[in-house]
């Protein structure tokens, strides 16, 4: 769940800025990026966040802060620049005198003044402007300019160098002005010493209060500077922590929350001096301060923060004036991230489980319930829109749409949504919430522009009354120059950009203030459909019921004096010197050249509420010049303020004409054009309203009802209206609807009512439906002897009748009754590990309901050990083993992942077999998964064409000190290869000793060939091994009077195994510890003429120890094993046996040969 809102503005140049490389200074003019990306925080002035419905800022963020970011100027429009861009007329030449016109080339900077140049055809405003320069910053590639507050003539800018790779500012510079920007003063917060400032931030409560946050190079340490007189002075204050986020309190100016880079939240009452830890592991971007008028203290924070258990919480702080803390939890289970998001009466947050994603609202801080959307919408992601007066607006991608939304309306609560407009236009950004095209129009309650998409084609369509009605924009007749447009509905109309286009430089946004009620002004086309490189400027002065195009290319705009004057400046990746203006909604414009050369405009910026005559322009005048602030002040142009006479009068009306709107008749009043005045800060553009008799357009579509073509509300396939909601209580009453609600904000009184409904109809008694069960924290595996929170729960059905049987399978059983009404958990713990069938049977007189839910009690796996042969012949079968502490047969879950291969095995026994066809090394590794643990071991297996295997027996006193564990087995195996190859003079890295698991103690002995580059014989590896043995040479101290002594094993004719790929000759050695060694050969070959039955041979069944091996049939090999494998197309043979023996299975009718010898 989010807001669907803006982006916000980057923390540091994010992907569509460039800054300079690390460690190295800004590159030289040819390709150093220095024009500015101008992106508002409060108020937005340029038109870099189009397509969101506005919101107000948040509380404590930077107020009405612009950040700009210095970026290639030929990557704003895609347009080259001109060559010799720093050659141009010398600066100082007389403003408003003939030059390049708009356009012009960037000379060096110096400070200057002009004056309004005359306008052919009108009088001549006195306009006047100053320039100033920022001396020392043109390294920095990022500014914060801030206007402190409403009649204020102060404005404060930090200039800063951020080094992209370090993500660190570097250098940094804090200008003041106390003069509207005429002048500048460069502020040193600690004199003799370098202050780099990060940020800061100003309390909405008091602008006079300003927070700096600087950190410093060498420790990264951070101190704060507090000013309280509008950064005339400033007071440096020590922090325990590095702070990220300062949030400062809507309504109290002193207070201040901090989330800090390590995830902690602080809060402070007394502007920083003391700070109170209030949480750990914060999600930064998920704090909020109490809505006034709503939480019940303004002491009430809301956040989200990671669990105990994992996942997260919404969890909420009552401060107590920063002297205690107490916590609370208003929702019991885990929410999604990021999710949760407070705004006005309402808290939003969705949680998922079970691969279903559910969407809460709490209206007025009541309890949470499920957002009610049309039953089949299935959302695939839901966007808070809107949440003025007591109203929701959500936008929703369901599960059909790609690049598209549905809007949606809900009842005062925020609970029931109804359809508004299908089809919504989105834009998504890497790492970036979707934007929807769609756009509140300020001043006059109930107006929406929205882009609809349909069949690939954008069309711009507009609502007076909150969605009920939609129409095209009417296109104007006459273009800029009086000439016509050609242009006549339906086949033509005005589309217009409301949110970003692809190109992320280019504004394209539509503009409204409150303070400036009916004045639309943005960029678009004419035609059948919007096209994004069109950006033609159109106005309208009456609320978008008639429309006049104003220029030919995009400019941006800024209303000054409750839309008195319109001033624009043009979008433009080249510098430029003249801004327009209009003082007559836009009918007619002037120039005036605001500087004598050519810069590159960065963005505009006027005071707070735009109601007074004063702004500023920001630029530079080259590559490498400083930061340039140019101030144009228009009030020389009025003379008085406006008197009553000044004004005329303009009723509202839609497209259609009708003049009752949401339920009333608004009129305003405007200054007239021919009135120079001043509308002051106490103007107020409404002049009357009155009451309309309600109509057919003042109702909307009730929920589970949706508009049919002939405008009626029909209800859907899956809704009853007559059915009584799923709260309704025996005893108590409901009403039907008849599928019409008027919308909240909606004054119409008498005529038309198309909500009434049928007489209060009595709640009958109905059945329990949709009873749940489920262990709280969405889990099915718990351990023995925990604790565990039954939670039942019923959709549908009376709940003060109904009684409740609980049987939880270990033999309690009980009966309940208002279960699902007191939502307290049945708490419970099983003590043995198995599986457990709960159910829960609901019954009243009308009819009962069941649930059942299987709960797997099983130990936490407390180790898991992979036991394979470190080496396998080619297509030899090799068993894969897992040892699990403790063992849970039938409980755990075994993922096998062999080679390279990213699709697991999966099995309920702890073993595999396998074959490899290639040589090399192979990397097998398995997980065991028991409930909530999760164990996994990974070993490497060598699959060689030959090899030898020897087995080795140790002293009989090794069994008394066996644990027979792996780590024992493991080291006990290096020892005895370390002493082989220190005695014998063979690479350590050709041998391997394997102890077999089990009593009594024994062991192989691995010896893998040696590599192409060594002529070595494998006998000349071999034989010394052998005679080291032989001589009673290997031995170890295992403890103080513990020898242990390393012997050939002396075993009966063992397992052996035949490769696929071949036959193999194989010679088995015995060898026999003593005076003296007897050897003895046996022979087998093997070979099949065609498929067939199978035919098994078993010799020497011997009883061996009754342990779970890991080692394939081979290991149990007499002597020195080897074997050495040819390709014969005639052959396959195939090998399956035991422990005991050796078994042969060879896929012939007949045996060929079978010589023992």
């Amino acid at each position: 769940m989010a807001p669907r809102g803006p982006p916000r503005a980057p923390e540091g140049p994010g992907p569509a800025t460039r800054a300079p490389r690390a460690g190295a200074r800004p590159p030289p003019p040819s390709s150093r990026p220095l024009l500015l990306l101008l992106l508002l925080l409060l108020p937005p002035l340029l038109p870099v966040a189009g397509g969101a419905v506005r919101r107000s800022s948040k509380p404590g963020l930077r107020g009405p802060i612009a950040r700009l970011t210095r970026s290639l100027p030929s990557s704003l429009t895609g347009q080259a620049l001109p060559r010799g861009g720093e050659e141009g007329p010398e600066r100082g030449a007389e403003p408003g005198a003939p030059g390049p016109g708009e356009y012009g080339a960037p000379a060096a900077s110096q400070g200057r003044w002009a004056r309004a140049a005359s306008v052919a055809g009108a009088a001549s405003p006195a306009l006047t402007s100053s320039s100033f320069v920022l001396k020392g910053d043109a390294t920095h590639n990022q500014a914060m300019v801030h206007w402190t507050g409403e009649n204020s003539s102060v404005i404060l800018i930090l200039t800063k160098y951020y080094h992209v790779e370090s993500e660190k500012v570097l250098e940094s510079s804090l200008w003041r002005s106390s003069d509207y920007g005429t002048t500048y003063t460069k502020l040193t917060l600690q004199p003799g010493f370098t202050t780099i400032v990060d940020s800061f931030f100003i309390s909405p409560a008091n602008k006079r209060k300003i927070i700096l946050v600087s950190s410093s190079l060498s420790d990264g340490r951070q101190n704060l500077f507090l000013s309280t007189d509008e950064g005339s002075s400033f007071r440096k204050q020590v922090i325990p922590f590095s702070a990220e986020k300062l949030i400062f309190h809507p309504k109290e100016e002193d207070k201040v929350l901090v989330t800090t880079k390590d995830s902690k939240l602080y809060v402070t009452c007394d502007m920083g001096k003391n700070w109170l830890l209030l949480h750990e592991r914060v999600i930064n971007e998920q704090v909020f301060w109490a809505a006034s008028g709503v939480d019940g203290e303004p002491d009430v924070v809301h956040l989200q923060a990671h669990a105990l258990g994992g996942g997260f919480r919404y969890v909420t702080y009552h401060v107590y004036n920063c002297s205690r803390k107490t916590p609370t939890s208003p929702f019991p289970g885990p929410v999604d991230l990021n999710s949760l998001f407070v705004e006005n009466d309402y808290i939003f947050f969705t949680a998922t489980s079970s691969n279903r994603t559910k969407f809460y609202v709490s209206y007025r801080r009541n309890e949470f319930v499920l957002m009610k959307l049309p039953k089949y919408a299935l959302p695939k992601d839901l966007l808070v829109v809107s949440t003025d007066e007591n109203q929701v607006f959500v936008a929703v991608q369901e599960w059909y749409q790609v690049d598209t939304y549905n809007l949606y309306q809900s009842d005062p609560r925020g609970v029931a949504y109804s359809l508004v407009l299908e089809d919504i236009r989105s834009s998504r950004r890497p790492e970036m919430e979707a934007i929807i095209d769609i756009l509140e129009v300020h001043g006059v309650k109930g107006v929406f522009l929205a882009n609809q998409k349909r069949d690939g084609k954008v069309v711009t369509l507009i609502t007076y009354n909150k969605g009920r009605d939609w129409d095209r924009l009417q296109p104007p007749s006459v273009d800029m120059n009086g000439k016509p447009t050609d242009c006549q509905p339906p086949d033509c109309h005005l589309h217009l950009h409301l949110l970003w286009p692809d190109n992320p430089y280019v504004s394209g946004t539509v503009h409204t203030k409150d303070t400036a009620p009916g004045l639309i002004m943005g960029a678009g086309n004419l035609g059948s459909q919007l096209v994004e490189n069109k950006e033609e400027m159109y106005i309208s002065s009456d609320c978008g019921k008639t429309w006049r195009q104003v220029f030919e290319e995009e400019h941006h705009i800024l209303y000054l004096d409750h839309g008195g004057v319109i001033v624009a400046v043009k979008d433009s990746s080249i510098p430029l010197k003249i801004l327009k203006f209009s003082m007559d909604d836009g009918h007619t414009w002037s120039t005036y050249n605001f500087s004598s050369s050519p810069m590159f405009v960065d963005g505009l910026l006027s005071e707070p509420g735009e109601e007074t005559l004063v702004i500023t322009i920001f630029g530079h005048m080259s590559y490498r010049s400083e930061w340039e602030l140019v101030k144009v002040d228009f009030r020389p142009s009025f003379p008085r303020t406006c008197r009553e006479e000044d004004y005329s009068s303009w009723e509202l009306a839609d497209l259609q004409g009708d003049r009752c709107l949401m339920g009333q008749r608004r009129s305003f009043r405007k200054r007239k054009a021919t009135s120079l005045c001043i509308n002051g800060r106490n103007f107020t553009s409404a002049l009357a309203s009155r009451v309309c008799p309600c109509q057919d357009s003042d109702f909307h579509c009730d929920y589970g009802f949706e508009r049919s073509p002939f405008s009626e509300c029909l209800a859907d396939f899956w809704f009853h209206p007559l059915s009584p909601p799923d709260d309704c209580v025996l005893g108590q009453t409901y009403t039907s609807s008849l599928g019409y609600r008027k919308a909240v904000s909606n004054t119409c009184e008498g005529g038309v009512d198309l909500q009434r409904g049928p007489e209060q109809l009595p709640c009958p008694l109905t059945a329990p439906r949709g009873l749940r069960v489920s262990i709280r924290g969405e889990v099915a595996a718990v351990r023995p002897w925990e604790d565990v929170l039954f939670e039942v729960q019923q959709e549908q059905g009376d709940v003060l009748t109904t009684v409740y049987h609980v049987d939880l399978g270990d033999g309690f059983r009980a009966v309940y009754s208002n279960l699902t009404l007191s939502k307290e958990p049945l708490r419970h713990a099983y003590e043995s590990p198995g599986v457990y069938r709960v159910c829960v049977r609901a019954e009243n007189l009308a009819g009962h309901d069941e649930a059942v839910l299987f709960v797997q009690v099983a130990a936490r796996l407390k180790a898991l050990y992979l036991e394979v042969v470190p080496a396998i012949g080619t297509n030899q079968e090799v068993n894969l083993t897992a040892v699990l502490l403790p063992p849970n047969p039938n409980f755990t879950v075994f993922y096998w992942w062999i080679g390279q291969s990213l699709q697991p095995l999966m099995s309920l026994n702890n073993s595999v077999t396998t074959r490899f066809a290639e040589p090399g090394a192979v990397r097998v590794t398995v997980q065991a998964a028991c409930g909530t643990s999760v164990l996994q071991d990974s070993k490497v297996i060598r699959v060689l064409a030959r090899f030898q295997v020897l087995p080795l027996q140790f002293s009989q006193g090794l069994d008394a000190y066996n644990p027979n564990t792996p780590e024992w087995r493991q080291e006990v195996g290096q020892l005895v290869t370390q002493l082989l190859a220190k005695e014998t003079g063979v690479a350590e890295e050709l041998l391997l000793t394997v102890v077999r698991p089990g009593l009594p103690t024994v062991a192989d002995l691995y010896v893998l060939p040696p590599p192409p580059k060594q002529s070595l014989a494998r006998d000349q590896m071999l034989t010394p091994i052998q005679q080291a043995l032989s001589a009673r040479k290997i031995s170890f101290l295992l403890r103080a009077g513990v020898p242990v002594l390393v012997a050939v094993r002396e075993v009966d004719t063992g397992s052996l195994q035949l490769a696929e790929s071949g036959s193999y000759w194989v010679v088995a050695i015995l060898l026999v510890t003593g005076v003296s060694a007897v050897g003895a050969f046996i022979l087998y070959k093997c070979k099949r003429k065609r498929p067939g039955r199978t035919v098994y041979a078993q010799m020497h069944n011997h009883k061996e120890q009754e342990t779970t091996s890991p080692m394939n049939h081979s290991q149990g090999i007499p002597g020195a094993i080897q074997g050495e494998g040819f390709v014969d197309d005639d052959l396959d043979s195939q090998t399956l046996g035991s422990h005991s023996g050796v078994v042969l299975s060879v896929d012939s009718r007949e045996m060929h040969s079978y010589l023992v010898s």
